[in-house]
């Protein structure tokens, strides 16, 4: 076509090709027995030097006719297929520029060119013609999507470009859903496990106080080096965290929850059965290489946002977790992430009722009492989190419960939640000689045995007392050498729905999250940590602060996000790996 031509004539490739004649002059020679002018082709065809054809970013006839000979070329020599389906997916994230002067580069930056979203449906079109034409692409394709994705330390908007691509794939090759799910929500916890809390707080209060900052030259994190600053970013909302690993977690997460919402929701309202569909998806996922990984912060925040959506899903999701807390052929660690997993979220849901929260302690108490009713007798009835891990995190997870939702228990009729609260015999399993409140963490023991004295439920201290009194001090670490510490935490855990602290994001959970409120009327002094403002955090230290009633044996964890680096091994901690499953 001559407005081909033309285009091709106007924008030529760096290195053009000559051909000894037409294609179909050569074709025809070729029939007559002239090999001459084909076998000048396929030598310059072969030229590992050529150019690709820069089909992108030109006209639509140029488009349509290269996405023509795309699917002639896959439907007649599936040969190429993987050769074009990687030239497809490379296109999924924004070219680099690079500016020079002389020989000396001074900008190199994201291709933010106004075409870019044209570029991307472009790709997907193509895509999409293959898979018509090929329909066992799908086989061949989620490799190379494993392997075109970008190095997690590329820029916030090369890993934002190429994850919504991933996700829209999905959408038009839903065999591919779970699969892509998984490889994106593996290298978000790759950033997730390696942004602890405590340093993205430190990060981010300190770029606060200090508005204008420090030069960026000072950051103490390893930046890619073809990575732009996040102050440099601009985002609609403004949401930009200082914490570079946290900007990119941030970006990732705000795609991941906003697919979650469009695949949910037609037209506005929730559709049933595209809801369960893709819940069924991401469970799987999150039982795959969510749960096994352990000291995440924010990724698990997927399967709340859903759950957010429907009680229904609120439910599935913690008889699920219940199920496979009670399945004694599970390994011990899952079992405890469950339990874990289980007392977070009845803590932290806002759409949780009560009623619902009570049908899971009448669930996780019985069991309990179960429990003690079959080591009562034995011998191995004692304070050990080798043999018992599963009771101490059973315990702690009905412990954080009652600390946040012993108010919505009573509120309405006092009388019948204390009588539920009485019904659930809480001093059996504190008294039991597991003793599970030398195993808790210091802050949920502290805030459990406080309330529970202000409703006569139980009276803790005593244990507490005599716990402080036989408690040795630690000379071994987990990294080895010898040091002395007062922290006494033996159950290697976290509450994975702790407060979630990324900006853009945050604003989809932040309506959805019970924050901590410090009970006025329980006389516990419990010092604030300061934070920056406007955070979720900023009401809600639970877990951080000193030790009430002047217990200064025992001091409180920093965070329950870190317990086990504190934890002693002489007591049986696992090692940090044991719990950690590689991608």
């Amino acid at each position: 076509m001559e407005i081909e031509g033309r285009d091709f004539l106007n924008t030529p490739p760096k290195k053009t090709v000559r051909f000894g004649g037409t294609v179909a002059n050569t074709l025809a020679k070729l029939q007559k027995g002239d090999t001459s002018d084909y076998e000048l082709i396929k030598h310059q065809l072969s030229d590992p030097d050529i150019k690709k054809l820069p089909w992108l970013g030109r006209s639509q006839a140029v488009v349509e006719e290269y996405l023509a000979f795309l699917s002639n070329l896959v439907s007649a020599q599936t040969v190429y297929l993987r050769a074009c389906l990687r030239m497809v997916i490379t296109n999924f994230a924004p070219k680099r520029i690079r500016i020079q002067e002389g020989n000396v580069d001074i900008s190199d930056s994201d291709d933010e060119d106004e075409n870019l979203p044209r570029t991307f449906d472009h790709c997907h079109q193509a895509l999409q013609l293959i898979t018509r034409y090929v329909p066992s692409t799908s086989r061949f394709l989620m490799p190379i999507l494993s392997d075109k994705f970008p190095f997690v330390q590329k820029s916030s908007r090369t890993l934002e470009c190429y994850v919504h691509n991933l996700l829209r794939v999905s959408v038009y090759i839903p065999d591919l859903r779970r699969d892509i799910i998984e490889l994106i929500i593996s290298k978000m916890l790759t950033l997730d496990v390696s942004a602890p809390r405590s340093e993205i707080e430190e990060v981010e209060s300190g770029a606060q106080q200090d508005a204008n900052g420090a030069s960026q030259d000072d950051c103490l994190f390893d930046m890619d080096e073809e990575e732009d600053s996040p102050l440099d970013s601009s985002r609609p909302d403004g949401a930009v965290m200082v914490h570079p690993v946290a900007e990119r977690l941030d970006t990732m997460m705000t795609v991941l929850l906003a697919y979650i919402k469009d695949i949910c929701h037609v037209n506005g309202s929730l559709d049933i059965e595209k809801t369960k569909a893709l819940y069924k998806d991401l469970v799987s996922v999150f039982d795959k290489v969510v749960l096994p990984t352990h000291a995440s912060c924010h990724v698990q925040y997927y399967m709340f946002y859903l759950c957010s959506f429907r009680l229904g899903l609120a439910e599935a999701f913690l008889d699920h977790l219940w199920k496979m807390f009670h399945a004694p052929n599970q390994p011990p660690v899952l079992r405890q992430a469950a339990a874990g997993y289980m007392g977070s979220f009845m803590a932290r849901a806002k759409f949780l009722p009560v009623s619902t929260v009570k049908a899971c302690l009448d669930l996780l108490v019985p069991w309990l009492h179960l429990y003690i009713n079959s080591q009562d007798s034995g011998s191995k009835a004692f304070c050990d989190v080798n043999l018992h891990g599963s009771f101490y995190t059973a315990c702690q997870a009905v412990f954080y419960t009652l600390i946040f939702r012993h108010n919505a228990i009573l509120e309405g009729n006092m009388k019948k939640g204390l009588a539920y609260l009485q019904g659930l015999n809480l001093e059996r399993i504190v008294m039991c000689q597991l003793n599970p409140l030398r195993v808790c963490l210091p802050a949920v023991t502290n805030m459990f045995a406080a309330i529970t004295r202000k409703y006569q439920l139980v009276f803790c201290y005593t244990i507490i007392e005599r716990n402080n009194r036989n408690l040795l001090p630690v000379v071994s670490n987990s990294t080895g050498g010898n040091s002395v510490s007062t922290n006494t935490n033996p159950l290697d855990t976290f509450f994975p729905f702790d407060p979630y602290l990324l900006k853009s994001s945050g604003k989809l959970i932040e309506p959805i999250y019970q924050v901590w409120e410090e009970p006025s009327d329980c006389m516990i002094d419990v010092p604030k940590k300061k934070v920056r403002k406007g955070s979720m955090e900023e009401e809600d230290d639970f877990l951080h602060g000193g030790t009430p009633h002047g217990d200064s044996g025992v001091g409180m964890t920093p965070g329950s996000y870190d317990s086990h680096l504190h934890s002693p091994r002489s007591v049986g901690s696992p090692p940090v790996s044991f719990l950690q499953r590689p991608f």
